[in-house]
């Protein structure tokens, strides 16, 4: 018997494909009821989030088990497997374990370093023990998840590394004010909804900003982060706007975080000092001209930060696709995710 992981997350999935195959309390059940019964899977759970559904299993075959659990995946979640397949990862054996792994670090997440994912976790080991779907095989690998995923927590600060350049920012602008007393009633614009920035969001809301807006060049993946960000149970307000919109928000919010994977300059002090004067010259896409985003799999741009648009900021330091050569029946490869956005800079966009 050996491991096997089929699913879909944000980083092969479309937004729109991960809405519609999300999978209700009820589906579950019957997702893992239909597994156990169907021949090549001796146990198995769900773990399904905002960003993921991945079925594990202990199968005989690989090949029938891929199939299988592919078939059983697209029937409970509603979405035909013709369109679901071209999204669908698989993992295998040690393979599979190293994602899970992964994915309890919070390595996989959309907001590298969270940790809710150990809750989710922990209720896909409960699920599978309650209806007695999970044996032997997935109780010890899930628990050793977890054992993992809070040390890596614990030991590495994997959920403090990616605030700190935001944090620091927000200290500077609060000055000698704690930084809830300054962040709250502000109004903050996040430009990117990659990883980093999502962390930037995240820590903007934490600390008690009163609004997000998210500006991104794909309106998809703003209008989910906007949606993550009012589900936090921050209190924030959250929203997403398309990058035209930039040149308006400027002239509204206090603080401003730029986190892209361009490769020149989104916002410059121009940009802010004509929203600060409220002369209206910005230009109409509300952006100075920059490059296009990188293709996906290039190396990501080193990350910059900078308090003040007019000065440089100084400049400071993905699934796995099937097991190569199987043919596997029922599900296909994906391509590599797209990169994060990992270039950071913020401004202040109106006086506090």
């Amino acid at each position: 018997m050996s491991l096997l992981v089929v699913g879909l997350s944000h980083r092969s999935a479309p937004v729109s494909v991960l809405e519609r195959a999300s999978l209700s309390a009820d589906a579950k059940v019957k997702l893992l009821h239909d597994t156990l019964a169907a021949e090549p899977a001796a146990e198995a759970t769900v773990l399904a989030t905002c960003n993921r559904i991945e079925l594990y299993a202990d199968v005989e075959k690989f090949h029938a088990g891929v199939a299988e659990l592919s078939t059983l995946l697209a029937q409970h979640s509603g979405v035909a497997l013709e369109e679901l397949t071209p999204y669908l990862y698989v993992h295998y054996e040690d393979r599979a374990v190293h994602h899970l792994f992964s994915v309890a670090c919070g390595l996989d997440s959309m907001v590298v370093g969270e940790g809710q994912i150990l809750g989710q976790i922990k209720d896909a080991l409960a699920l599978g023990q309650e209806l007695h779907t999970a044996g032997r095989l997935i109780n010890d690998l899930f628990q050793q998840a977890l054992r993992v995923g809070k040390r890596a927590h614990s030991e590495t600060g994997i959920d403090r590394a990616g605030q700190s350049l935001v944090t620091f920012g927000l200290e500077q602008l609060a000055v000698h004010q704690p930084v809830g007393e300054w962040a709250a009633g502000k109004r903050a614009l996040v430009i990117g909804a990659g990883s980093m920035s999502s962390l930037a969001a995240a820590t903007l809301a934490r600390v008690g900003v009163a609004e997000v807006v998210v500006a991104n060049r794909t309106a998809e993946r703003a209008e989910r982060l906007a949606e993550i960000l009012v589900a936090s149970g921050t209190g924030v307000a959250a929203r997403a706007v398309p990058m035209s919109a930039v040149a308006a928000e400027l002239g509204r919010v206090d603080v401003v975080v730029s986190c892209t994977g361009a490769t020149g300059l989104v916002l410059t002090g121009d940009d802010v000092a004509a929203a600060l004067a409220g002369a209206g010259e910005v230009d109409p896409a509300g952006l100075s001209p920059t490059p296009p985003l990188p293709e996906t799999g290039g190396e990501p741009p080193a990350p910059s930060w900078g308090l003040r648009p007019q000065t440089p900021a100084p400049q400071s330091p993905a699934g796995l696709d099937v097991p190569a050569g199987l043919d596997v029946a029922g599900a296909a490869p994906r391509a590599a995710g797209p990169g994060t956005a990992d270039g950071f800079a913020a401004a202040r966009a109106a006086g506090s």
